[in-house]
């Protein structure tokens, strides 16, 4: 019999909302995050959100003023490249590696392209798209370009959510955009080789970086 997963401590799903509040720019960068306040909106004491914010320091989203005022951290079009050129030194290569585990158990990516058929919000499918370039860079074997990539993957999460939205304000196209480019990359997995996986991921990563000068002229702050 499975074991039940233990239950979410206060601070756990505090840090859960706050950071989704975050990359669906609920909470605009540069907001303050005052931790009184945060703590009435979401009906817990001031102990999980202090905890929270921490948390989501060490992730890149939150920022602290040197009097200790706890702010949305704005990423800057400095900040975009190096997140992008990181991503781009990362997945392709994972892909290669990943891509024999991958070709005869797909099932999870499958799922996932599935799930975000039906998502019915640009939450749902930055969360989706992330989960998906997860589970490959997990499967490449890897210990350590996962961690690196994991160090990421939130600041990953806040642009491609802005991008997402971005996108999806000019085209209404972004979930069915997803999609397809992740079941090309699946196709690719289950039929062919792994340079040539290797080279899909880097291709649908150089279009996600395309997706910037229609959006916001280069990067910056909105």
């Amino acid at each position: 019999m499975d074991t039940p997963s233990p239950p979410q401590g206060r601070s756990d799903v505090t840090t859960q909302r706050l950071r989704a509040d975050i990359i669906d720019e609920i909470l605009a960068p540069g907001a303050p995050l005052a931790e009184a306040t945060v703590a009435r909106r979401m009906g817990v004491s001031r102990v999980p959100v202090r905890e929270a914010l921490v948390t989501l320091e060490r992730e890149g989203l939150v920022g602290f003023t040197p009097t200790g005022r706890a702010y949305v951290k704005s990423l800057t079009p400095q900040d975009f490249k190096e997140l992008y050129t990181m991503r781009l030194t990362l997945e392709p290569i994972a892909t290669r590696l990943a891509a024999p585990h991958l070709r005869d158990h797909a099932a999870p990516l499958i799922d996932n392209i599935a799930a975000t058929a039906r998502a019915t919000s640009i939450l749902d499918i930055t969360r989706l798209d992330l989960e998906f370039h997860q589970h490959i860079m997990e499967r490449s074997g890897n210990a350590r370009l996962l961690k690196a990539w994991k160090a990421l993957r939130w600041e990953l999460g806040l642009w491609l959510g802005r991008l997402h939205r971005l996108h999806q304000q000019q085209t209404k196209s972004v979930r069915a955009e997803t999609v397809r480019a992740h079941g090309e990359l699946i196709d690719a997995i289950r039929t062919q080789s792994p340079a040539t996986c290797e080279s899909m991921m880097r291709k649908h990563i150089l279009g996600w970086h395309a997706w910037l000068p229609k959006s916001d002229g280069g990067g910056g702050e909105r």
